[in-house]
């Protein structure tokens, strides 16, 4: 990704706040009547924006929460129908409008794999997968097929061309050992606050048959978020890992956008669960807690 492109993303995504985080913020207090009534005020005041779309969208996220799944299915439409027309055309808000539809399709298929129709929501999400491939919505889009269909599946291969710390093993040659995958950004706070956590895991669990696989990839930018080319920025990724994750020195950190996109790991960190005959047992966009991961190693290992 280069700057301009990362720089966009940061920007649009600035600009999505307001709206957005007011209507998730009355959705976390369990007031959706006061969420309908930020979303009509600003309507009347905005018209149709990118941010209303992605805040309607936030009102389906918290309609399904609250078990109202005809609601949240109303809401995901209304944003989907609200974004699809800014789509056609050459726009410049197009990275806007990209980040909508992203939170629209994830709303849609949460609700329909809620309504007890997930091989319709994967197949749904396949479909959308093929119209924003090449976008920024890529693994947005790959990450949710993966939480409703990578469980139970045999995990896919990681690319190992370039790494960091040791050569990265390929999860065939693991088989008979539980692997986490430990997908990391070097911008990431949550993937730093992991470290301990995860290195106290490994020493624990480790001698069991626990692998550990750290992937992480190019974003074009460095510190202060200046542009860089892959040969910059590949030493800066370099410096990060060995300053904050001195305690994992022992990971293989595979470098390539390619694994991101193939387990759509669009939340960093996303951690996977890989048990020991080479089958996803658990797929976490997100921290985790130690508590949580030392269940899904347990299971793993069994």
């Amino acid at each position: 990704m280069r700057l301009a492109f990362a720089a966009a993303l940061l920007l649009t995504s600035s600009a999505l706040a307001g709206i957005v985080e007011d209507v998730r913020a009355a959705i976390a207090r369990n007031d959706f009547a006061d969420a309908d009534r930020q979303v009509q005020a600003y309507r009347q005041s905005r018209g149709a924006t990118p941010e209303l779309a992605t805040a309607i969208a936030w009102q389906a996220r918290g309609a399904l929460a609250a078990k109202n799944l005809d609601r949240a299915a109303a809401y995901a439409d209304q944003s989907r129908q609200m974004i699809l027309p800014n789509l056609r055309g050459p726009r410049v808000d197009h990275a806007q409008w990209l980040i909508a539809i992203g939170a629209a399709i994830e709303a849609q298929a949460q609700v329909m794999a809620a309504q007890g129709e997930t091989a319709e929501a994967v197949l749904f999400l396949r479909e959308e997968l093929k119209t924003y491939t090449g976008t920024s919505i890529q693994e947005r889009v790959q990450k949710n097929i993966n939480l409703l269909s990578l469980e139970g599946k045999p995990a896919p291969a990681l690319e190992a061309a370039v790494w960091f710390g040791p050569k990265p093993p390929s999860i065939a040659s693991l088989r008979g050992k539980a692997v986490l995958l430990f997908f990391w950004a070097h911008w990431c706070p949550d993937c730093k606050a992991s470290v301990p956590i995860i290195a106290g895991l490994m020493k624990k669990y480790g001698p069991q048959g626990l692998a550990l696989i750290g992937p992480t990839r190019y974003y074009g930018y460095v510190a202060n978020g200046n542009d860089a080319t892959p040969e910059v920025e590949k030493p800066y990724i370099e410096q990060i890992r060995r300053q904050y994750y001195a305690p994992l020195a022992n990971m293989a950190a595979p470098l390539s956008n390619a694994n991101f996109v193939r387990y759509g790991a669009s939340s960093t960190p996303t951690l996977v669960m890989v048990d020991r005959r080479g089958i996803v047992s658990w797929f976490h966009p997100g921290a985790a807690t130690e508590r949580e991961l030392t269940v899904q190693i347990e299971r793993a290992l069994r």
